[in-house]
C-alpha cells in the first residue's frame, strides 16, 4: 500500500479527483473518450482504492485551512476542554483569539469561529471517508474479504468524526455512502437517537469485519473499533455495551501499559504499548505532516529550545491541586479534606503525585532535562505557568524540528485512544453497573501502579526530581471500596491519567456534572485569574448550536 503518511494537500487532491470522476457520464460518440486526469469505474482497483483510503486517513492531521483552525480539528479538542476546570486558553492577552477567551469564560455563541472550524473540519473528512467506500465498493480486483476490511477501517474513521459531531453539537445533518448530494441533507432528518445507532451500527460491524493486525502503522484494526465503540457506550450511558468492548481490547493482549509515563512523550515509542488508535505524524518531510494541533501551543521555552511557542491550552490550578495526594499516597476524593495549599511550587511540603510532572512545567522543576521556569511561560499576569509538556519531546530528540512553525513540531504521533483509557473505561463501566467492584480497582491500579514505577530520577530526559518534590502514589486498598467511593476514585483517575488530553470536558458532560462542575471552578479559581469573575455556565450553553455561517449557508435545512 502507498504510505499513509501523504501530505494533506496530496491526499485532498486525491479525493476530489474520484469525487468530480465518478460523476462523468457521456452523451455522445466524442465523450466516449476516457476522461483524462480523473477515475473510471473500470479504472478504480486496489491501488486507487488505498489511494482513497489514504486520503481519508490524512485528514486526521487537522491542517486542510490554515493554522488556527487546526486547533478544532478532528483529532484533538484541547479547545473544548477549557470549558472545563481542567485548562486555560493561555497565549497572549485576553483579547488575543478573544474567540478562544469565550468559551472558557462559558460565552458561546453560533458566531464562535471554534464551531465553524469543528464543523468544516469533520465534514470534511467524512466527505473522504464516505468517497473512499465508494470505491473500494467500486474497485474490481478486491476479494470479498479484503473489501470488507477496507470499508470496516473507513467506517470505524467516520464514525469517529461522526461521534465528534455527536458530544458538541446538538443537532447535525448525518450522511453515508449513499447520499450523492450532501448539501440535500437536513440537520433535523435525524434524532440523536437514530444518529447514535448509526455510529454505533458502523462501529459493531467494523470490528466483525476487520483484521486483527495491520502490516501498516496507523492503519485501523479491529481493536480501534472495539475502543471507539466503548467510548462511544460510555458517553450514551450504555454501560454493559462499554464493558464488552473495551474487554475486546483487553483481552486482545496487543497493547500494554508504558513502562513509564515519560514514554508517551517519545517518538521512539510510537505505535507501541498504549497506542491503540493514533495519528501518525512526520518531522522527516513536508511541514504539512506536523501536529499543527498541538505544536503551536509550545511553551516559549527559554533559549529557543522549540521556538518562540504561542503557549496555548495551560493547565488551571484545581487541576495541578487535584495531584495532591495524602499520606497514604491516594488522591483527595472529597475535597474539603484537601490541603489548604496550592501545589503551585517545587518547595511544596505535601505529597504529590508524579503525573504532575510529566503533565506540565513547574517553576523550578525539570522540563525533558531542563529547568522550567518564569521565562518559558508567555503571560503570568493573565494566566497559570502550567504548560502543558505531553505533546512535546526533549527539545534536544533527533526528532523535534527546533525554531520552526509549528513550534515543537516532531513526529511524535498523537495518540487519540490510549490503553490506559481502556482500562478506565471498563472500570468505570463495571462501577457504573455495580458488579464485579474489586475487577474495577485492579484495573484503576494497574494505572496507579504506571505512575509509581515512573519516579525514576535517571530515566532519560529527566522530568521528575525526587530530591525536591514528595512524590507518593499507591493503589487503594479493599477497604471502604463500595460504588460510590468507586466512582469518585475512577472519575479522579481519568482527571489525572488523561489530565490535557481533550477529554475532560466531554466527560464532565456525559457525567451530567458539567454545569456544577464549571461553575463551582470559575468561583474558587476567579480569586487567582480575574478574567472568571463574570464568567458562567448555562446548561443551555452544554451542546454547541449549529455555526451560524452554515446555518445561513443551508437555508432552511439547518433550522
Amino acid at each position: 500500500m502507498k504510505n499513509i503518511k501523504y501530505t494533506a494537500k496530496k491526499a485532498l487532491y486525491a479525493s476530489a479527483i474520484f469525487a468530480f470522476g465518478m460523476a462523468a457520464t457521456s452523451c455522445n460518440d466524442m465523450l466516449d473518450t476516457k476522461p483524462q486526469g480523473v477515475f473510471t469505474t473500470e479504472q478504480i482497483g486496489n491501488d486507487e482504492a488505498l489511494d482513497l483510503m489514504t486520503s481519508a486517513y490524512a485528514s486526521m492531521i487537522c491542517h486542510y485551512f490554515e493554522n488556527n483552525e487546526s486547533f478544532a480539528g478532528p483529532i484533538n479538542n484541547w479547545v473544548f476542554d477549557i470549558r472545563s476546570d481542567d485548562a486555560q486558553k493561555g497565549g497572549g492577552e485576553l483579547g488575543y483569539e478573544v474567540y478562544m477567551h469565550e468559551f472558557s469564560i462559558g460565552n458561546v455563541q453560533s458566531d464562535n469561529p471554534i464551531l465553524n472550524f469543528k464543523w468544516r473540519n469533520n465534514y470534511y473528512s467524512i466527505a473522504r471517508c464516505n468517497t473512499a467506500i465508494r470505491a473500494i465498493n467500486a474497485a474490481n480486483d478486491l476479494s470479498d474479504e479484503t473489501r470488507k476490511a477496507y470499508i470496516a477501517e473507513m467506517k470505524t474513521l467516520r464514525a469517529y468524526y461522526y461521534f465528534d459531531m455527536f458530544r458538541i453539537f446538538k443537532k447535525f445533518p448525518y450522511f453515508d455512502e449513499n447520499i450523492l448530494d450532501p448539501s440535500s441533507v437536513s440537520a433535523s432528518e435525524f434524532t440523536r437517537e437514530q444518529i447514535a445507532g448509526f455510529i454505533t451500527d458502523d462501529l459493531k460491524q467494523a470490528y466483525k469485519d476487520n483484521v486483527e493486525t495491520q502490516s501498516e502503522p496507523g492503519r485501523f484494526n479491529r481493536y480501534v473499533a472495539a475502543a471507539v465503540l466503548a467510548r462511544v457506550a460510555l458517553f450514551l450511558n450504555d454501560y454493559a455495551t462499554a464493558e464488552t468492548y473495551a474487554d475486546y481490547v483487553i483481552k486482545s493482549d496487543k497493547y500494554s501499559l508504558y513502562p513509564n509515563f515519560l514514554d508517551m512523550s517519545k517518538p521512539e515509542m510510537n505505535n507501541q504499548y498504549e497506542s491503540v488508535m493514533a495519528v501518525q505524524f512526520s518531522s522527516a518531510n513536508s511541514p504539512d505532516q506536523y501536529n499543527f494541533s498541538n505544536c503551536l501551543n509550545c511553551t516559549i521555552s527559554e533559549g529557543n529550545l522549540y521556538g518562540n511557542g504561542d503557549d496555548f491550552y495551560l493547565g488551571s490550578q484545581d487541576l495541578v491541586n487535584a495531584f495532591r495526594t495524602d499520606e497514604n499516597g491516594l488522591p483527595y476524593l472529597d475535597s474539603s479534606k484537601a490541603p489548604s495549599q496550592n501545589l503551585d511550587k517545587a518547595d511544596y511540603p505535601g505529597n504529590i503525585d508524579p503525573r504532575v510532572d510529566f503533565t506540565f512545567g513547574r517553576i523550578g522543576m525539570p522540563w525533558r532535562g531542563y529547568t522550567y521556569n518564569e521565562n518559558w511561560c508567555r503571560n503570568l499576569n493573565n494566566y497559570s505557568q502550567y504548560s502543558g509538556k505531553k505533546p512535546y519531546p526533549s527539545p534536544d530528540s533527533p526528532y523535534v524540528k527546533p525554531g520552526i512553525v509549528p513550534w515543537g513540531a516532531s513526529s511524535l504521533n498523537y495518540i487519540i485512544v490510549r490503553y490506559a483509557d481502556v482500562l478506565l473505561m471498563k472500570a468505570e463501566a463495571l462501577i457504573e453497573q455495580n458488579k464485579n467492584l474489586d475487577e474495577a480497582r485492579t484495573l484503576i491500579n494497574q494505572v496507579r501502579a504506571k505512575a509509581a514505577r515512573s519516579v525514576d530520577p535517571f530515566y532519560t530526559p529527566v522530568d521528575v526530581d525526587p530530591m525536591v518534590a514528595n512524590y507518593l502514589v499507591s493503589e487503594y486498598g479493599a477497604q471502604g471500596w463500595d460504588q460510590n467511593y468507586a466512582r469518585k476514585a475512577v472519575r479522579m483517575e481519568r482527571r489525572l491519567e488523561l489530565a490535557m488530553e481533550g477529554l475532560r470536558w466531554f466527560d464532565l458532560v456525559r457525567w451530567g456534572d458539567a454545569v456544577n462542575v464549571v461553575n463551582e471552578y470559575y468561583a474558587k479559581e476567579k480569586s487567582l485569574f480575574h478574567y472568571l469573575d463574570n464568567a458562567h455556565l448555562n446548561e443551555a450553553d452544554i451542546f454547541c448550536p449549529i455555526p451560524l455561517n452554515q446555518a445561513d449557508n443551508a437555508g432552511d435545512l439547518y433550522k
